[in-house]
């Protein structure tokens, strides 16, 4: 059927309209180009910050999370009673725990002696903390006070701590005042909520935020036996534990964090803004060439009106156009986006990248532009009269 609407003529007659006039062609494949990349970007903006908002939380190894009711976010972290998490272990289904310090601390860079908020998580060293198997032999190195493990994927301005300790300085700084030492490098990659990370010991978290109660964590990891039904031990936690505490499951700590800066911040509505914009753009643009052409061929339409092509027919070579804008208009758009974000990982190391879905619905996008743009051209010929043509 998609055949015959599209050969329904030996003559190629929506084709050859389009590139009749080169100069108009053009300018139309640049404005389609244009709407889509600032849709790629915008899109691409908006789920790579989502995604960084949960760089840390995705490589937790736990199957739930228990987290304070007062917390928000991974910016405004509240403290629980560490006894929550002990309490968990009375389940059978649970095969281990481990509490988690979560604060952002004040990192003073080694070189310039600025200063900057760096994400800072304090747990046991004997205790699992991510899916990373690498970790836990040099977690070991955090046994001794005063200790951390620097995060090297973390923004320049924290230092060239990472090229240091690799050309086997010591390299030593200041968290709050407090002097510590870098005793190993890990990989976590920045979030939204904190441009670096570093990890450490409870006890050393506790010597460089002294007002953090020994009894009290931000975050309780909890790690199931296999074959253990997370939703319903959360089910079971939450009837077993007191209001003072919220259990969620790993995705749902996740989606936690995401919905914070979803609805609490106005970045989806500008990023969402921005790729309605552009759609709307491209629909100005898309209209006014259709608009033109029929115009402008208006008394050609007429007349094979006049020799009995049905209207239908005539219609379809508009939507014709309107499709191969879409494509034609598309391709580089596609192109340039994934330019572009390959760009922006190497400037600012957000996870944005080109995906099917995103692929799939910029495309859907300039599709339905270009063909809201063709029905909207139609008008002028469907109003057309061959008598008041000639």
């Amino acid at each position: 059927m998609i055949r015959r609407f599209w050969n329904g003529r030996r003559i190629p007659l929506a084709s050859l309209m389009l590139v009749r006039q080169p100069v108009r062609l053009a300018v139309a494949l640049a404005g389609i180009s244009f709407a889509g990349i600032l849709m790629f970007m915008q899109l691409g903006f908006r789920d790579g910050l989502f995604d960084a908002s949960v760089t840390v939380h995705r490589l937790f190894d736990a199957d739930i999370v228990l987290i304070s009711p007062r917390s928000t976010s991974s910016v405004s972290m509240a403290g629980f009673p560490r006894r929550r998490l002990v309490q968990a272990m009375a389940l059978p289904e649970v095969e281990g725990i481990t509490p988690v310090n979560w604060n952002l601390l004040l990192w003073r860079n080694p070189e310039t002696r600025g200063t900057r908020s760096i994400l800072a998580l304090g747990f046991e060293p004997g205790d699992p903390l991510f899916v990373d198997p690498t970790l836990a032999p040099k977690a070991q190195l955090l046994t001794q006070k005063g200790r951390v493990l620097f995060d090297e994927q973390s923004r320049p301005e924290f230092g060239p701590v990472a090229e240091w300790f690799q050309d086997g300085r010591v390299v030593e700084s200041e968290i709050s005042g407090k002097r510590v030492r870098v005793a190993g490098l890990i990989g976590l990659g920045t979030s939204f909520g904190a441009d670096g990370n570093l990890l450490t010991s409870r006890e050393t978290f506790r010597e460089l935020l002294p007002n953090t109660p020994p009894g009290s964590i931000e975050v309780g990891l909890v790690r199931l036996k296999p074959g253990a039904d997370s939703e319903a031990v959360v089910l079971q936690l939450n009837a077993l534990l007191p209001d003072d505490v919220t259990v969620l499951t790993k995705d749902g700590f996740i989606d936690f964090e995401q919905n914070y800066w979803r609805s609490s911040t106005s970045i989806g509505f500008i990023f969402t803004l921005g790729a309605a914009m552009g759609f709307v753009v491209g629909c100005v643009i898309v209209y006014q060439v259709l608009y033109s052409d029929v115009s402008d061929h208006l008394p050609e339409y007429a007349t094979l009106m006049a020799m009995g092509y049905k209207l239908t027919t005539l219609l379809g070579v508009v939507v014709r156009e309107g499709l191969l804008l879409a494509l034609f208009g598309y391709l580089p758009a596609y192109a340039a986006g994934q330019g572009l974000y390959w760009l922006v990982r190497s400037a600012t190391q957000l996870p944005v990248g080109m995906d099917l879905t995103r692929a799939t619905t910029v495309f859907s996008m300039i599709l339905v532009m270009c063909m809201a743009s063709a029905g909207l051209a139609m008008r002028r010929l469907v109003d057309a009269d061959p008598a008041e043509i000639f």
